[in-house]
């Protein structure tokens, strides 16, 4: 077996540092192995005691009779080390090192946990400030959490890895609650060693695990956790991840909008969509969205239909879907008429949807064929169900109307619990019907469903194009915008008509050239905001011209202290779109940033980013396009109330362009940005307004 496997899957576990007292934390482990019901061999180790909870007690590491498949280690920081080595010395596969004290503390810290990791050798390490794991496919809990005190836990098809212990005690504590299974829950903590990429790539092959989820602090190794994350899609296994630090600053812009834009966190929604990972919102939905997946339901298309018996309640979870994009139109007549022949009266409206089928007292029979009806008709794509007070008195009553009719078909068949009813959901859940306390998690569930379909085909060996081939430019430091444009030429981002112009002589003549109407702007290398400077002026002419240049330069040279030495004399274009196109580099990796641009492009915020691939390969049309299509303001781009459809064919050229640039310049392109790229009419192609490049000299 492998390290890894040994870890997830022990025969043997040793506890160094384990307690005689089940009330202290270095008590719990022992305890909660035999509780819930580890089969193999257990090992305490403390010199000060002969017997643990009816086990042999070993004084030391060396006395253990065979190398263990895993250790637990209690002990402090200061006397980790010395364990680790031991335990590395006698061949034990792995270790889970619960101690605090490491790299999140600080310089101290992180030096103890550089000498942790360096005592394991090739032991693998889980931790430390970890909580552990718990594999409950094999029923082997490796840990210490409190919430593991409780008497019963449900096995299920979700694998957690989380960042943080206290966060997988919390999940599983809730899970238990609501009646949801794990397959394995991971707290992978400081990550001296394992890594979230390791058992997200362990995962992927785990034949109990349908759905994996995600609580994210920090990715540190982007191109593994890539790797890992692409094997999960190829075996068709939704990942939700929940990213904390959403609301970290934003990153500040050296000399372009890009960084700005693009946020501390907007790269992790770049990486995420390249991995194809749905990122949840809500804290809520780290549960709710995987408990809907793991059942492993279809969701053809996005007809819902809502059956309730309590008219709010039922409200609510429309508009919820309404929002999401859902669709709930009113039965069609074959439906309509067949719900009708179920029940009489005034009291029922089955005409309409939500459908509302009044439930006089507790009528379970009348549910299930409801549930029929609606289920075998050609209207829907999915159902939800709204449990109401009926839910608190007898919830198995409904709950096993509902698993009654899971074999009738393929559907999403969810229910929305309109009371506090925890029992209810317990039940629904164990019986594998997702159910829900808040009708936004009704609506984020089905919207998962939707975006889930074909990921795992998208990974499939996807044909890509090398990009260009690493390349160098001359030029070093910062570029003037003439520069720039000839740069984003070069690689085929066509730039505006322009001349460069140093005199009052020269602006006027490129103006009859260019005009009847010019944009004159600042030339330089050092000032890249021109228009807070009063280094831009619009709709000149050539008769006006020199009294334009001659009131910039007086306006330049009192907000910088300095006279301008050059100008652009630029075309006007008019009827055109403004887009934003940059380049974004982090620890995440490099990306390119797209937007509504021009001087209201920050105001707007209207921004998407798409992750460059790690491989050297090229983007694709079709991420471009569907990127494009992620923005508010793609209306605008694709005929918005009779407004001429923007040339984006040529857009997407476009910015394939740019990321060919930004690929083949990598070691030293450090910011660039084109903003605006006007996108002309169809047909009539796009040209660079305005940019910006900054270039470091090439390492030797």
């Amino acid at each position: 077996m492998s390290a890894l496997s040994r870890l997830l899957q022990p025969q043997s576990v040793a506890v160094v540092g384990a307690s005689a007292d089940p009330s202290k934390t270095s008590g719990r482990p022992v305890g909660y192995l035999r509780k819930h019901g580890f089969q193999g061999r257990i090992y305490p180790i403390n010199p000060k005691a002969s017997e643990i909870d009816g086990l042999r007690c070993y004084p030391d590491v060396r006395s253990l009779p065979e190398a263990p498949d895993v250790a637990i280690v209690l002990l402090g920081a200061e006397r980790a080390q010395q364990a680790i080595r031991d335990l590395a010395a006698i061949g034990t596969g792995a270790a889970i090192v619960l101690a605090s004290g490491y790299s999140e503390t600080g310089e101290d810290g992180a030096r103890r946990q550089r000498e942790l990791r360096e005592a394991a050798g090739s032991m693998r390490i889980l931790g430390p400030n970890t909580i552990g794991l718990v594999n409950l496919t094999d029923r082997i809990v490796l840990s210490a959490s409190g919430a593991l005190e409780v008497d019963q836990l449900h096995g299920g098809a979700i694998g957690l890895v989380s960042q943080s212990g206290g966060i997988l005690g919390a999940l599983l504590s809730r899970a238990a609650a609501r009646g949801i299974g794990f397959s394995k829950l991971i707290s992978t903590s400081n990550e001296v060693d394992l890594d979230l990429a390791d058992f997200v790539d362990a995962l992927a092959e785990d034949p109990a695990t349908r759905v994996i989820a995600l609580y994210v602090e920090s990715i540190r190794n982007p191109k593994t956790f890539m790797a890992a994350a692409r094997k999960v899609a190829r075996a068709g296994k939704p990942i939700v991840a929940f990213k904390i630090g959403r609301s970290e600053s934003g990153a500040q812009a050296a000399a372009s909008h890009t960084g700005a834009l693009a946020g501390a966190d907007g790269m992790y929604d770049a990486l995420f969509e390249e991995a194809g990972i749905i990122r949840a919102q809500t804290f809520s939905d780290l549960l709710d969205i995987p408990a809907a997946l793991a059942n492993e339901r279809k969701l053809g298309g996005q007809r819902v239909a809502i059956l309730t018996s309590t008219g709010g309640a039922g409200t609510l979870v429309a508009d919820c879907l309404g929002v999401a994009g859902f669709t709930l139109p009113a039965p069609g007549a074959r439906t309509g008429a067949a719900l009708r022949a179920l029940q009489t009266g005034d009291h029922a409206a089955l005409a309409r949807n939500p459908i509302d089928v009044t439930l006089a007292g507790l009528q379970p029979d009348l549910l299930r064929n409801a549930i029929r009806i609606v289920l075998e008709g050609g209207d829907y794509d999915a159902l939800v169900v709204i449990v109401g007070s009926s839910g608190v008195a007898q919830p198995e009553l409904v709950a096993d109307a509902l698993r009654d009719s899971l074999t009738l078909s393929g559907k999403p068949l969810m229910a929305y619990i309109s009371p506090h009813a925890p029992k209810a959901a317990e039940v629904l859940s164990r019986y594998g019907i997702p159910a829900f306390h808040a009708p936004e998690s009704v609506s984020a569930a089905l919207s998962a469903m939707w975006r889930v379909r074909g990921r795992g085909a998208r990974f499939a060996d996807r044909p890509r194009t090398v990009t260009s081939l690493p390349e160098t430019c001359e030029e070093r430091g910062a570029l003037d915008e003439a520069q720039a444009k000839t740069l984003f030429s070069r690689f085929g981002v066509p730039g505006v008509r322009e001349i460069t112009v140093r005199s009052e002589a020269e602006a006027v003549e490129a103006a009859r050239v260019l005009g009847p109407r010019v944009v004159l702007k600042l030339l330089s290398s050092e000032i890249t905001h021109k228009s807070e400077v009063g280094g831009v002026a619009i709709n000149v002419t050539a008769q006006d011209m020199a009294q334009r240049l001659r009131q910039m330069a007086a306006d330049v040279q009192r907000h910088t202290g300095r006279a301008p030495e050059a100008y652009l004399v630029q075309e006007m274009v008019s009827g055109a779109s403004e887009v934003i196109v940059g380049l974004h580099k982090d620890s995440l990796g490099t990306a390119v940033l797209l937007g509504m641009g021009g001087v209201v492009a920050e105001l707007i915020r209207d921004t998407t980013l798409l992750l460059l691939p790690e491989d050297g390969t090229a983007l694709t049309a079709d991420e471009v396009e569907a990127a494009l299509r992620r923005l508010k303001t793609w209306p605008l781009l694709d005929g918005y109330r009779g407004r001429d459809r923007a040339d984006v064919p040529a857009l997407i050229e476009a910015v394939l362009a740019f990321s060919r640039m930004a690929s083949a310049l990598q070691g030293q392109l450090l910011e660039a940005e084109i903003n605006p790229l006007f996108v002309k009419p169809m047909g009539h192609g796009v040209c660079a307004a305005d940019g910006i490049a900054i270039l470091q000299a090439a390492s030797n």
